[in-house]
């Protein structure tokens, strides 16, 4: 078995993308972050990312990528497995951050399908080839047509796989459910297909999925993690209560944009400074009264 099939069977379960937290200043309140990736490692979660969509990457300078990569690592420990987010809609970027993820040691890189630049198909093939080309470490596609503007196509994905033995998974951040069963069919049952939609974290591990990277698992790690592990141990009920369980805290935390509502929730919860660097801003007043009720409901706040 080689390094890449290994990969394919540890890369499974709950991975939380771990937000950014931001001191009062703006700047990266590291010992937060520490605590936050401990808390979810104690918590259940399977796997660590950071600087994906939750991370606020673009907010982020190449520097602050890499010495937040640098702080997950460390903390990280080895105790769970760690797939960073490398992606930009800058190429050299895109390449220097994946470089760099393979340099500090990490198991997988997770690289976004560009965003703002519409790439065609044809420019997303050579573009994915030549960053896998360029390391010896698993590959993890991140195809979020919501905020790229272009879905990868499966026939594109099917190319890549072929071409790029490190290409094991993909993140899908797709609602379209034919796709994400077609995706699976194309680039081999053995591919590792994780939900980025927090409603089909359920499902797709119905049609053979490897698990999930939510957003919700920053709130509610713990819950989120069992519905895997519900799932493995072939308690079905049990997943299924799951997931019915979560769904409120799901809807409510993308009535804003990811991760907005997630930093305030955290911030009522006492474990960050909801700080969120501009652009992007805080949800309205009216709806964080609503996130915190329904985290009450889940007695994840007390009232």
């Amino acid at each position: 078995m080689n390094k890449y099939e290994e990969a394919k069977q540890k890369l499974r379960g709950s991975i939380c993308p771990v937000i950014t937290p931001f001191k009062e200043d703006g700047s990266i309140d590291e010992e937060t972050f520490k605590s936050l990736v401990n808390w979810q490692i104690e918590s259940g979660s399977h796997g660590i990312s950071v600087t994906g969509t939750s991370g606020e990457p673009s907010s982020l300078t190449i520097e602050e990528r890499k010495r937040v990569m640098d702080l997950a690592k460390e903390t990280i420990d080895g105790r769970v497995f760690f797939a960073p987010g490398t992606g930009s809609t800058n190429h050299d970027e895109t390449m220097e951050l994946t470089k760099y993820a393979e340099e500090i040691g990490v198991d997988a890189a997770m690289v976004i399908v560009p965003y703002y630049n519409k790439p065609n198909q044809e420019a997303l093939f050579q573009h994915f080839k030549t960053v896998a080309d360029s390391v010896d470490i698993p590959i993890i596609i991140y195809n979020i047509p919501g905020r790229s503007a272009v879905n990868m196509e499966v026939e594109t994905m099917k190319r890549l796989v072929d071409a790029c033995p490190n290409i094991i998974g993909a993140k899908e951040s797709n609602k379209d459910f034919e796709h994400v069963n077609r995706v699976l069919l194309n680039c081999g049952r053995d591919f590792l297909l994780y939900s980025g939609i927090e409603l089909l974290c359920y499902p797709m591990l119905a049609i053979g999925g490897a698990g999930f990277i939510s957003a919700t698992a920053n709130v509610e790690p713990k819950r989120v993690a069992e519905l895997y592990n519900a799932w493995e141990a072939g308690d079905i009920k049990k997943a299924q209560d799951l997931h019915y369980e979560l769904m409120p805290l799901n809807d409510v935390l993308f009535k804003d944009t990811n991760p907005t509502v997630a930093k305030a929730a955290l911030g009522m919860m006492g474990k960050i400074t909801p700080k969120i660097r501009l652009p992007l801003g805080l949800p309205s007043e009216e709806l964080q009264a609503e996130a915190r009720q329904v985290m009450v409901d889940l007695n994840i706040l007390e009232k």
